[in-house]
C-alpha cells in the first residue's frame, strides 16, 4: 500500500511539472514567430513571405494555396494605419500579440469594401483621440492592441497556381505605416 502512495505522488508531481513546463515553454523559446520574422520584415512595414514548401516554412501551418505577408508592428511611438486591398477570391487579416496570442481577425467579406482599412493602437493611444461626433464607428475601424508589439498576418487565396501572381500583387499593395494621432 505504501508504494502505491509513492507511485501516485510521483505521477501527480510529474503531471504538475509537465503542465508547468508546457505553460512556460513559449515564453522561454528564443525563436518564436516574431524573432524568426526579424530578418524578413522590418518593424512597421509589410513584407511578403516566401511560399511555404514541405521542407521549409517561415511560419508553421501556412497553406501553399495562400500568398502571405506580415507586418511586425511596434506601437510605442505611434498608432498604425493598415490598408490591404482585397483579392478577387479571399483576403484575411489576423492580429497577434508578441507572444502569438490571436486577438482580432477580419476578412474581405466582413469588411464589405474593396480595401480593408483600419487603425491599430493601444488603449492609451485611443484615449488620446479627440471625440469627433461626425466620425462614426462605421467610418473608422479602430482595433485596440493588448500589447505594443506584435504581428499582423495578411493572407490572400490563389484559387489556382496561375492565380498566385495576382494574389502576391495584392499583397505588394498592402501597407502598415505609423500614423501620428490626429493626422489622416
Amino acid at each position: 500500500m505504501r508504494w502505491l502512495l509513492w507511485l501516485l505522488g510521483g505521477v501527480i508531481l510529474g503531471g504538475i511539472v509537465h503542465l508547468v513546463t508546457i505553460m512556460l515553454l513559449p515564453q522561454a523559446a528564443s525563436q518564436d514567430a516574431y524573432a524568426r520574422l526579424t530578418p524578413i520584415a522590418a518593424v512597421n512595414t509589410m513584407a511578403a513571405l516566401p511560399p511555404p514548401t514541405p521542407e521549409r516554412s517561415v511560419l508553421p501551418f501556412l497553406d501553399p494555396a495562400f500568398a502571405a505577408a506580415v507586418c511586425r508592428y511596434d506601437l510605442s511611438e505611434a498608432p498604425l494605419k493598415l490598408m490591404v486591398p482585397v483579392s478577387p477570391w479571399y483576403t484575411s487579416v489576423s492580429f497577434y500579440t508578441r507572444q502569438g496570442v490571436a486577438y482580432y481577425a477580419i476578412n474581405d467579406r466582413a469588411a464589405g469594401r474593396r480595401v480593408i482599412e483600419l487603425e491599430l493602437m493601444t488603449s492609451d493611444q485611443r484615449a488620446l483621440l479627440p471625440g469627433d461626433e461626425e466620425v462614426t464607428s462605421a467610418d473608422r475601424l479602430i482595433i485596440e492592441s493588448p500589447s505594443t508589439t506584435g504581428l499582423i498576418l495578411v493572407k490572400t487565396l490563389a484559387v489556382t497556381p496561375s492565380a498566385a501572381p495576382v494574389a502576391r500583387g495584392v499583397l505588394t499593395a498592402a501597407r502598415c505605416n505609423p500614423q501620428p494621432i490626429g493626422s489622416d
